[in-house]
């Protein structure tokens, strides 16, 4: 092999089960390399492996080459000088992979400060450049916060910035933009193509969204069941894909999901009375001070923002990472009391509710939260993860009947019973978004709010839970808040759509209208930022045929 990055036939076993098989691939300087494939395919371990973090257990043959020099025979001490400076890498789960009680600058300061013998000051400097350069403006995010105190997405900016921190030879990005919004998203892609090009940096791309890997990778590799089944240059491997798993994949990313019908939720539920109502809500959080004379004003992250939800409804809501969306959806659950405004679930405030009647407005409002492992107890076993919200039943069901509820949402969103027995760390991260769902689930809720819930799924998957949450709304009447950057998702499953920007709702209206005609300039910005596969494989046809001639 050429790439001065290589995996020659690698294999990985954990306890004895083969996890990868044979895996080979090149990287050149100035080149980005795909990897896709389903959840559980082996992308994420072969990162790990190049990274020598793989679990305990795992033991790994074959040869990871970076400049002719075999990462898998080096010491610990050799490892932790190479992570970080020659080697970065973007983790798919950004919460997991951030220091919880340390500011988001000491640690991007950390390898700086150790790889790079800047100062604490000069390091500093350089964290605010960074932070800007992967779009957190210092105006509302600044080095002194802590990672509980930004959105997904802005989170995922800042493992962003680590890892670009010490302009590494070799980027790792394990899903580095799934927790973007699309603007930002075309934002940090522009910026990981412009890095690799300007430093002759080599970058492994691992994603699930073909649109991403077809506009960012020169070459892609397609796996399945720990195997490499498919490669060759991008526009070329998706005009001419030959494996059935492969061909599945694209006709995966092309599905439209079914559209629930019924009478709950056709225009004649708008004489129903809405299962939540809010009005004029408002949430605001204190800044650090200033100075020690004077307070920074609030950050107002809910501004004003009004809207009900009727049985059957589906309503999308959609706007930039740290615009409020998570906010607003944590103020709706009860989990965070708001400054101002009102809200209603089935006429009752889930905020001075109390006793049974708190109880029932839970039963009937659940959620899937944006990061799935950060919402699960890991010392809980999958049966009593999901098991979790059935406390809201007691005395209407024994534990039998209990069991059977949690089996059958696991079996409902693509997992088994057999499941049940095994610890959240066991599984990939899709299939802990696929467990966050059936735990939503379980309590047969007339609304869920879903906070990005199919971000974390490659694109069968994705396919399969649409469709699971249409033919749910199509069976219970179920209505859905559903959260999501993914523009081509808010389209296929809801009917009405609002786009949130500064903590307002900015335009609001059916999904197709706003879409296909939108007023606001934000709202086109959104629409112009996402991500088309077709076109992408268009730009990069053009690419090779340019390079070729």
């Amino acid at each position: 092999m050429s790439g001065f990055f290589a995996v020659e036939g690698l294999d990985v076993d954990i306890h004895g089960k083969r996890i990868l098989k044979g895996v080979s691939l090149e990287i050149g300087r100035g080149e980005t390399f795909g990897l896709v494939g389903e959840s559980g395919s082996g992308k994420s371990m072969t990162a790990l492996a190049a990274m020598q973090l793989l679990p305990h257990g795992a033991e790994a043959r074959g040869r990871i080459l970076l400049d002719g020099a075999d990462v898998l025979s080096v010491s610990e001490a050799a490892m932790c000088r190479l992570r970080g400076r020659r080697i970065g890498m973007v983790f798919q789960e950004p919460m997991t992979a951030l220091n919880p009680v340390k500011t988001i600058g000491e640690q991007i300061a950390e390898g700086l400060v150790l790889h790079m013998r800047m100062t604490r000051a000069t390091a500093m400097e350089r964290v605010r450049v960074l932070l800007d350069r992967v779009g957190l403006a210092r105006a509302r995010v600044t080095p002194e916060r802590f990672p509980h105190q930004l959105s997904g997405g802005q989170r995922q900016r800042v493992v962003i910035a680590m890892a670009i921190a010490c302009q590494p030879d070799l980027l790792i990005a394990d899903e580095p933009t799934t927790a973007l919004d699309v603007t930002i998203q075309a934002q940090i892609l522009a910026l990981v193509r412009e890095i690799v090009e300007a430093e002759k940096m080599g970058c492994l791309l691992i994603s699930h969204d073909l649109a991403v890997v077809a506009e960012m990778a020169d070459r892609v590799a397609i796996m399945k069941d720990g195997e490499i089944v498919e490669s060759g240059p991008t526009a070329a491997l998706f005009a001419n894909l030959t494996h059935p798993y492969s061909k599945a994949l694209m006709a995966a990313s092309n599905h439209v999901p079914k559209r629930a019908k019924g009478p709950a939720h056709s225009p004649a539920n708008h004489g129903l009375q809405p299962i939540l109502s809010v009005r004029e809500l408002v949430r605001a959080y204190p800044q650090p001070r200033a100075s020690l004379f004077r307070k920074s004003p609030p950050v107002v992250a809910v501004n004003r923002v009004s809207f009900d939800i009727r049985p059957g409804q589906s309503v999308g809501l959609v706007g930039e990472s740290g615009c409020g969306k998570s906010t607003l959806a944590r103020a709706l659950l009860g989990l965070e009391a708001p400054d101002g405004g009102a809200i209603s679930v089935l006429g009752q405030d889930p905020h001075s509710a109390r006793g049974a009647t708190r109880e029932a407005v839970h039963r009937a409002v659940q959620v899937v939260f944006q990061d799935p492992y950060g919402s699960f107890n890991p010392r809980h076993r999958i049966g009593r993860v999901v098991a979790e919200p059935l406390y809201l039943l007691r005395g209407e069901i024994d534990g039998r009947e209990a069991k059977k509820r949690v089996a059958a949402a696991l079996t409902e969103v693509g997992l088994s019973e057999a499941d049940m027995a095994k610890y959240p760390h066991e599984f990939s991260g899709g299939q802990r978004q696929r467990i966050a769902i059936a735990r939503a689930l379980v309590t047969r809720p007339k609304l869920i709010i879903a906070d990005e819930p199919v971000s974390a799924l490659d694109v069968s998957i994705r396919a399969q839970i649409l469709d699971l949450f249409a033919d749910l709304r199509a069976r219970h009447g179920l209505a859905y808040l559903f959260i999501s950057h993914d523009l081509s998702v808010v389209r296929a499953i809801t009917d009405d759509v609002m786009v949130m920007n500064g903590g307002q709702i900015v335009e609001r209206g059916r999904t197709a209208r706003v879409f296909d005609h939108p007023r606001h300039p934000y709202t086109r910005l959104l629409v112009a930022a996402a991500p088309h596969l077709e076109d992408a494989l268009a730009a990069r046809r053009r690419i090779e045929e340019a390079r070729t001639t």
